[in-house]
């Protein structure tokens, strides 16, 4: 009986055999290299010669080394580095000021003692379901708030995202002990002590994970700089280079234009393919780096609440 017990005590339910865990691993792997291999792709494609792309197609390493498609996007490298501060100012402050105002929804409605939660719950998702439609939703920026051309619009609409909110409030809900925010009120704290002062600090994987889709949504998106700026000072690096493709374009199907660029410039070589991977270059920029900073709290707000006990 002591020998089971040992046995027992040594087995562990959770751990695998030598030979699953090989292949889980193996797949993992594979899986790994599945997201690089792409990205080392696009990398070399984007230092190519244009013409040996067109003879010899994607390689990984360039037939001939040239970095022509970057001096075609960085040619006015100005108004690229202020499109840069602004996706950066934007995406940093409207991730922060985007956590603060959903926590602060989604806290309330999270509480059981709270009368509304429920109205204010259906509410928050009903805007899942259905929104107004874009022209409205243009009309109310650009001529109700009169936003338009100022970075404030490129923030604003993504405030508040219900599927977020849900989320937060089912982590508050599930994961934040409703005997602490009741000895927290035992000893005299308020809303906002117990609010700031504990369910924040308890609160960090999912405002993390939060946290981190909202900076991608920021840095990714070009669509509300299309709707809203019009003078072509306060766009985004995503509609930068989304203008640069639709210029590459242009040239393509307009030779006429194409050969007013060729006279007052004959050794020009219009880049094609290997300015849309430079294009994928330069708009992943800094967002690389957000990816560290949360991937610690991401994987816990993906994992909590899965195991309870």
């Amino acid at each position: 009986m002591a020998t089971v017990t040992s046995k027992s005590k040594r087995f562990d339910v959770n751990q695998l055999s030598p030979g699953p865990n090989l292949i889980v691993n193996i797949m993992f792997w594979l899986y790994s290299a599945l997201c690089i291999i792409p990205i080392l792709l696009i990398i070399g494609v984007s230092f190519s010669d244009e013409k040996q792309i067109l003879i010899h197609g994607y390689k990984f390493w360039p037939e001939k080394f040239s970095i022509e498609a970057y001096n075609f996007l960085l040619n006015d490298w100005q108004p690229v580095l202020k499109s840069y501060g602004i996706s950066i100012f934007v995406t940093v402050v409207g991730t922060a000021v985007a956590l603060f105002i959903m926590a602060l929804f989604a806290y309330p409605i999270s509480r059981r003692d709270f009368k509304h939660r429920n109205i204010f719950s259906f509410i928050m998702f009903f805007t899942i379901l259905f929104n107004g439609g874009l022209v409205p939703y243009y009309l109310m920026y650009s001529q109700i708030l009169d936003l338009r051309n100022t970075m404030f619009v490129l923030m604003m609409p993504m405030f508040v995202q219900g599927f977020f909110v849900l989320v937060m409030r089912a982590f508050f809900t599930n994961s934040i002990p409703t005997e602490v925010l009741e000895s927290a009120k035992i000893d005299g704290a308020g809303e906002l002590k117990t609010f700031f002062g504990i369910v924040i600090p308890l609160s960090l994987p999912v405002i993390a994970s939060v946290g981190l889709l909202c900076t991608l949504g920021y840095w990714n998106d070009w669509f509300l700089s299309l709707l809203f700026i019009t003078d072509n000072e306060t766009i985004s690096i995503q509609f930068r280079m989304y203008e640069a493709l639709l210029d590459i374009q242009y040239l393509s199907a307009n030779s006429a234009a194409y050969s007013a660029i060729l006279q007052s410039n004959p050794g020009f070589t219009m880049p094609s393919e290997t300015a849309r991977m430079a294009m994928a270059i330069v708009g992943v920029g800094p967002i690389i780096f957000a990816y560290p900073f949360f991937q610690r709290f991401f994987i816990q707000g993906l994992t909590v609440g899965a195991v309870k006990g």
